[in-house]
């Protein structure tokens, strides 16, 4: 009884994501359209590069174009370069030590409402856009089911790894007075490491061992090899495993900060 009814409050914390964020459809829309604009700019760039580059990582014009337009599509639900978490506010003027008081644990109550978040942007902004790119360009995509739905396993496993690790480089605000400054530095890293300027396959040896080392590849680049079927039976299978494990450690690791900023925690006056 008590595992449904905690199930229960994190099933609405997620509808009250999504309702708040489609309050917001008409920036969602604005959203939409920036993300077409750029997918037009950027499938021309990397059309242009497949069709002069032998090789070019094993893409062709077609599944180069899915690469680009799935990007374009999976960024806003994503969110590694959206606006700052609430729970980095609240550490700043302390009412992180209300958060700590509720009968419901911190970290599960942030993440049900940035699902209920990321599917109304998908909703909203990301297969809008997706859609422009087929109507614009050829896409390789699957004939299958198979890739689709495994595909949108990992998207939600993408969200939720964004989101534990912007989680936890929020917390940083128990020891630092600005976080700005690190969370600008996480973006531009998590950004590029995942594949959202260029893939992944196109990195230098080296450059890409170490974004295979880091949780980033399976922010973006991960889905994207899912869904467009460049990835299929056990590489996909591992791409989602990799997830998984990503996710316990942003888990883990939001846990230790939590217990240690929950002792640095000072809360003054009242």
């Amino acid at each position: 009884m008590v595992v449904r009814a905690t199930a229960t409050v994190y099933w609405r914390l997620a509808e009250a994501g999504f309702l708040r964020q489609w309050h917001y459809r008409l920036a969602m829309f604005a959203g939409m359209f920036t993300n077409v604009v750029f997918g037009l700019v950027r499938a021309s760039v990397m059309l242009a590069a497949v069709r002069t580059t032998a090789g070019f990582g094993g893409y062709t014009p077609d599944s180069i174009g899915a690469y680009v337009w799935l990007s374009q599509g999976l960024l806003g639900s994503i969110g590694v370069m959206g606006p700052p978490l609430d729970i980095a506010e609240r550490i700043r003027n302390g009412d992180v030590a209300i958060d700590f008081l509720r009968p419901v644990d911190i970290q599960f109550c942030y993440l049900a409402t940035d699902l209920g978040r990321a599917g109304c942007a998908l909703l909203l902004r990301g297969l809008p856009s997706i859609a422009a790119g087929l109507l614009a360009f050829e896409l390789a995509m699957p004939h299958r089911a198979a890739p689709y739905l495994l595909g949108a396993l990992s998207v939600v496993l993408a969200v939720t790894i964004s989101f534990l690790l912007l989680f936890a480089v929020c917390l940083a605000g128990f020891w630092m007075i600005e976080t700005r400054g690190i969370r600008l530095l996480y973006q531009i890293v998590a950004t590029f490491m995942a594949g959202l300027f260029v893939p992944v396959h196109l990195f230098p040896g080296w450059l890409r061992i170490g974004a295979e080392l880091t949780p980033f590849p399976s922010l973006l680049q991960g889905p994207i090899d899912v869904l467009s079927g460049r990835a299929s039976g056990l590489g996909s299978l591992e791409i989602v495993a990799v997830q998984v494990l990503w996710v316990v450690v942003a888990i883990l690791l939001g846990r230790i900060l939590l217990r240690a900023g929950r002792r640095k925690l000072e809360v003054q006056g009242g």
